[in-house]
């Protein structure tokens, strides 16, 4: 997790989107990472590990994502996939956050919730949720 904070640490800043960073690891090695905005504007951390991978990678089924932020369930871009159901579609079964989508951007973020219920494994570790917040304290956080 402190891999996916120093990620979300490149970030470039926005008013409008946290700074998340997101890694994969499998069978004990880092297999792709991302953060926000690191590939367009409208990219998510989770969405730019997961696009460095083939879709068929077959480390993705016994995989863990780590990502500093809860991947969220809705997009304000509607033509880009939530990054839950990116994650679901490629198989990882295990997640681990530092802390929940505040409802900053996203009333009602569900994705520890839609993940759970898919049978994914997620692990939350709010003792690094200062840590990953750090970088997205201009935004309103409540």
């Amino acid at each position: 997790m402190l891999r996916a904070i120093n990620l979300a640490r490149l970030a470039p800043r926005s008013e409008t989107a946290f700074s998340v960073g997101a890694v994969i690891v499998a069978d004990g090695i880092e297999i792709s990472s991302g953060y926000s905005r690191e590939t367009d504007p409208k990219v998510h951390a989770e969405e730019s590990a997961l696009d460095k991978l083939a879709a068929d990678d077959p480390r993705l089924a016994g995989a863990t994502i780590y990502s500093t932020l809860e991947p969220c369930s809705e997009r304000a871009t509607a033509t880009r996939l939530p990054c839950t159901e990116r994650i679901l579609r490629a198989g990882i079964p295990r997640v681990v956050i530092a802390w929940r989508e505040p409802a900053t951007f996203v009333t009602n973020c569900v994705g520890v919730e839609r993940l759970r219920q898919h049978g994914v494994e997620v692990v939350e570790l709010p003792e690094l949720a200062e840590a990953a917040m750090s970088m997205n304290r201009h935004l309103d956080l409540s």
